[in-house]
């Protein structure tokens, strides 16, 4: 017996209609703020990913599903979805659109990591960025988004926080300070902070395990050591944020788990459930288009995972919309009403009424029971009867009543039911 890959799941029927729920919701929500979408690949050169997420991340030294394919070209499935977006924009040459660039997509996303509640090997995102403008006020719009997106889909009472890491020119000195504190704690944190203490002292800040928390919390503030142009900046996206009344709190820990941000970061989380379980985050990376090979081209995203979102969801009770079920059902009794009952079907179906016609020789109530199971509001019934005079029973399967109508007067009435 052939069981899922262990990190993913089967969307089920019944779950379609909380997945069908949160894209329509993530769609709606990017044409109002002028958003586009756009498709990437599933996989892409393993070194776009590498250069951009950064050597010492966890997605790439622990997380990244490569492979070599035959012509000896090492590939790599998507483990996120911003550089995949910026390679199109620089293969594309959306750098001479009207700037910024507004795109958003939802894409499987592909990462080895131990599977638990909202977190899969396999998992979905929904996801926009900004490219081409460097204006805090494009900071605060992103984050406003993000901010509409839960409260479009009724999940309220969630935590917003923001910070700024700073740029090339100020990050450094940071660094230095960070390092010199954690010189005197390095013995105590996890084996993962005790490596990232050489290799990626920033991702210090970013360890969800209880044993390096208490060092963090204490930790230097990268908000002390911004540049002139940082810091500029961050007031500016504070400001406009305290203008848009969107509620926040600044949180020194906050960095994000991938090296090309810069700046302005963000996160949405639940309450009382911390970083781990983050509905959604994002920020500026305004050297990443450079990274890549373009020219210098300042950027801003955001990222949600919707297996989180749905789970949520769930969690809270929120009434989602019903998933739509056929209007009519058709049965028949006999090879000849079998085959009216076909037209029948087909007729519907080309005049946009949803139609299920029944399939093999049950009995007209195991029919009937079938209409039930897929929850059709009517059954149309096809008899001898009803071949003889060329017309069709309608039967509502709420209240059992039954009226005899032509072909296309039954049609006329479905059309206005639905």
């Amino acid at each position: 017996m052939y069981k899922a890959p262990r990190g993913t799941v089967d969307i089920l029927p019944e779950e379609q209609r909380y997945w069908r729920f949160v894209e329509t919701s993530a769609v709606s929500l990017c044409r109002l703020y002028g958003y586009q979408r756009l498709d990437t690949p599933a996989f892409e050169d393993a070194q776009l990913f590498t250069r951009s997420i950064g050597q010492g991340t966890d997605i790439v030294t622990k997380e990244m599903y490569t492979f070599e394919d035959r012509s000896g070209n090492v590939l790599a499935l998507r483990p996120e979805g911003t550089a995949p977006v910026c390679r199109a924009y620089l293969e594309h040459g959306m750098d001479n659109l009207p700037q910024p660039v507004k795109l958003y997509y939802m894409a499987a996303i592909f990462r080895y990591e131990r599977p638990q509640a909202g977190r899969y090997r396999q998992h979905y995102q929904f996801g926009f960025e900004a490219v081409g403008d460097g204006d805090p006020v494009l900071d605060a719009e992103i984050i406003e988004m993000a901010w509409k997106y839960f409260e479009t889909l009724g999940i309220d009472g969630l935590n917003l926080y923001v910070n700024s890491i700073g740029c090339k020119a100020c990050r450094p000195r940071y660094l230095e300070e960070l390092k010199r504190y954690y010189a005197s704690h390095v013995q105590g944190l996890c084996a993962d902070c005790k490596s990232r203490f050489d290799k990626n002292p920033l991702r210090l800040l970013d360890c969800k395990q209880s044993v390096c928390y208490e060092v963090t919390e204490a930790a230097p503030k990268s908000t002390d050591y911004l540049c002139r142009e940082c810091l500029v900046h961050f007031e500016s996206v504070v400001g406009y944020l305290e203008a848009l009344e969107i509620p926040f709190e600044l949180s020194h820990r906050l960095v994000r788990g991938l090296d090309y941000y810069t700046k302005t970061v963000f996160e949405i989380q639940p309450p009382g459930e911390g970083a781990q379980s983050a509905l959604g985050g994002g920020g500026r990376y305004d050297d990443l288009i450079d990274e890549l090979g373009g020219k210098p081209t300042p950027a801003i995203g955001f990222a949600s995972g919707m297996e989180r979102v749905v789970l949520n969801l769930k969690k809270r009770k929120i009434a989602v919309p019903e998933p739509s079920v056929p209007p009519v059902f058709i049965a028949y009794l006999g090879n000849e009403a079998k085959l009216e009952a076909a037209k029948l079907a087909s007729t519907l179906r080309r005049r946009e009424v949803p139609a299920v016609l029944a399939t093999g020789d049950r009995s007209l109530k195991a029919q009937l029971r079938q209409a039930n199971g897929l929850g059709a509001g009517y059954t149309a019934i096809i008899g001898e009867n009803e071949v003889k005079v060329g017309k069709v029973t309608l039967r509502n399967m709420g209240t059992g009543e039954q009226e005899t109508l032509a072909p296309e007067a039954l049609i006329q009435l479905l059309k206005e039911i639905e």
